[in-house]
């Protein structure tokens, strides 16, 4: 028997190319899904800590953000690792002259 795919319908995410370059964010922010994605998994602070920082935001916000990553972590995963390898090799080709004079 084949399962049909439920979409979610996200009321707190848009996406709009000049938003953000056109990243999933939080409706009426610049604040990207993914920057509460790395707070929340990375960095290992609460929605509730994610609201302190951004004090603005509602809970349901956030909530929705994270639904919104785990809906779609495998395509916000490989973008994280992407960035990741981008800024390894800029620090290669321009190494930071303030660690250079601190030695």
């Amino acid at each position: 028997m084949q399962v049909a795919e439920k979409k979610i319908k996200h009321p707190y995410i848009s996406i709009d190319t000049k938003i953000a370059g056109g990243q999933p964010v939080i409706s009426g922010t610049r604040i990207k899904v993914m920057d509460i994605a790395i707070r929340y998994e990375l960095m290992g602070l609460s929605a509730d800590r994610i609201i302190d920082e951004y004090p603005h935001l509602k809970l349901e916000q956030i909530h929705d953000a994270l639904s919104y990553y785990y809906e779609h972590k495998d395509t916000f995963d490989k973008k994280y690792r992407e960035d990741q390898s981008f800024l390894t090799q800029l620090k290669k080709q321009y190494p930071s002259k303030l660690k250079a004079k601190l030695g």
